[in-house]
C-alpha cells in the first residue's frame, strides 16, 4: 500500500480543490523522510554518459543563468564557485529501483501520467531562476531547506530573459513565499511562476507529470488515422445547393469538412489506443536494452517458479484500456490486443509495479496473456531482482 503523502488533505479534497488549479503546501507530507542517495552519489550519476544532467550557475562563464549539460567530470565540480549553483539529474527512477518505488506514492494520479523523478542538489543560494513549467509538479524537500516564492500564472506570451539558454522569466510577481524543511512538499499546477532558492545545501525531489501538447496529441492521432485511411474516404457534398458565388467557401463546406474530421476521431477505442501508445512511450528510447534473442512461455514459467518477486522495469510505463469485448495493454509506445477475459491480467500489470510469481502464473491461463508476458519479459520490461542479484 502506498503511504498517504497529502498530509491533512484527502485525495478527493486535493483533486477537487488543488489539482491543476492552485498551489498547496503540505507540511510534513513525508514524516522522517530520508534521502535515497547522498549529494556525492547524485553527482556520481551525473558523470555517466547515459544519464541526463545539468548544472545551472546564477553567474557562470556564459553570463547570468548559465547552463551546462552532462556528463560531467570531477574537474567540473572542482571548478564550481562556492555558492549559487544547482545540479539537476533527470529520471533518477530509471536507474535506482528505490526511486521508482517512491513514485508509487503518487498513484492517486493515473500512473500513465507520471513522467519521472528529478533530483536537484544546490549549494547556498543555488537556483534555476524564476520560471514556469507546462506540467504539474510535486516538490518534495529531501534534505536541507529551500525557499519557494510563488508568482503569477504564465503563458507562452510571458516575457523571457534574452541571453540565458534556460527559460527565465523577465518579470516575476511574487504572491507567496515558503521555506520547506525535509519532508515538506509543495504542489504546483502548470504555468504557475515559481522561484526556488537554496538556503544552505539542500536536495529537492521533483515528481513531474507527462502533459502532451495539443500538437503532440494531434500528430499522434493523425499518424494513426493516416496509417489506416482509405482512398475511398473523401470530401463529399451530395447535399450541394445552387451557388450564387461559385468561388466562395461557405459555412456548409466547412461543416462538411468538420464532420469528415469528427467521423475519423469518433471512435473511443481508437482514441484510447492513441493515448495509451503516446503516454507509454519510453523517455529515452535509445537506451532500451536489446531484446532477448529467444523467449518462450516454458522458459519464463521456469523462472517464475524459481524466482520471487517480480517487478516492472524502471524505464517502462504500463497502461491498459477496456472497450466492449476487447482490452488493450500499452508499453513502450506499443499496444497488445487481448480478449476481455484477460482484463484482470492486464489490469494487474498496469495497476502495479511489483508482482507475485504465483499471481502471474494464475493469470496466465490463456495463450494471449502468456504471449504478452513473454514479450514483456523478452523486452526486459518484467524482471526479478533475484535474477539480477544472482547475475
Amino acid at each position: 500500500m502506498s503511504m498517504h503523502v497529502l498530509g491533512h488533505l484527502s485525495v478527493e479534497e486535493f483533486l477537487r480543490d488543488y489539482w491543476q488549479k492552485k498551489p498547496v503546501l503540505i507540511r510534513n507530507a513525508w514524516p522522517g523522510f530520508a534521502p535515497l542517495l547522498s549529494s556525492q552519489e547524485l553527482a556520481g550519476l551525473s558523470l555517466e554518459e547515459e544519464i541526463e544532467s545539468r548544472i545551472v550557475e546564477e553567474q557562470g562563464k556564459d553570463g547570468p543563468w548559465s547552463i551546462r549539460k552532462g556528463p560531467f567530470t570531477e574537474d567540473d565540480y572542482r571548478s564550481l564557485p562556492e555558492n549559487k549553483w544547482t545540479l539537476l539529474v533527470q529520471a533518477v527512477d530509471h536507474w535506482i529501483p528505490e526511486a521508482a518505488d517512491l513514485l508509487e506514492h503518487f498513484r492517486f494520479i493515473p500512473s500513465w501520467r507520471i513522467d519521472d523523478l528529478m533530483i536537484s542538489y544546490a549549494v547556498d543560494g543555488g537556483s534555476v531562476g524564476p520560471h514556469y513549467d507546462q506540467y504539474d509538479v510535486f516538490l518534495l524537500q529531501a534534505e536541507g531547506q529551500r525557499e519557494w516564492r510563488i508568482g503569477q500564472m504564465c503563458s507562452e506570451q510571458s516575457p523571457i530573459l534574452k541571453g540565458p539558454k534556460i527559460r527565465v522569466l523577465e518579470h516575476f510577481e511574487e504572491t507567496e513565499r515558503w521555506v520547506l524543511n525535509p519532508g515538506d512538499m509543495l504542489y504546483l499546477p502548470p504555468q504557475l511562476a515559481h522561484y526556488g532558492i537554496a538556503q544552505g545545501e539542500c536536495m529537492t525531489y521533483s515528481i513531474g507529470f507527462r502533459a502532451p501538447s495539443q500538437a503532440e496529441l494531434a500528430q499522434a492521432a493523425l499518424d494513426d488515422i493516416l496509417a489506416s485511411s482509405s482512398e475511398d474516404c473523401r470530401y463529399t457534398d451530395a447535399d450541394l445547393q445552387p451557388q450564387a458565388e461559385p468561388g466562395r467557401i461557405g459555412a456548409d463546406a466547412t461543416a462538411r469538412l468538420k464532420q469528415l474530421l469528427i467521423s475519423a476521431f469518433d471512435d473511443e477505442e481508437r482514441l484510447q489506443t492513441i493515448l495509451g501508445k503516446l503516454m507509454s512511450e519510453p523517455k529515452y528510447p535509445e537506451q532500451l536494452p536489446e531484446p532477448r534473442d529467444d523467449a518462450s512461455w516454458e522458459e519464463l514459467d521456469e523462472e517464475l517458479q524459481e524466482y520471487q518477486p517480480w517487478r516492472r522495469s524502471e524505464f517502462a510505463r504500463f497502461a491498459y484500456s477496456q472497450h466492449g469485448d476487447n482490452c488493450r495493454f500499452f508499453a513502450l509506445g506499443m499496444s497488445w490486443a487481448l480478449p476481455a477475459s484477460d482484463s484482470a491480467g492486464v489490469a494487474y500489470l498496469a495497476n502495479h509495479s511489483h508482482y507475485q510469481s504465483e499471481q502471474l502464473q494464475a493469470l496466465a491461463d490463456s495463450e494471449p496473456f502468456r504471449n504478452l508476458l513473454v514479450q514483456l519479459w523478452q523486452r526486459h520490461l518484467l524482471y526479478s531482482p533475484e535474477i539480477e542479484f544472482a547475475d
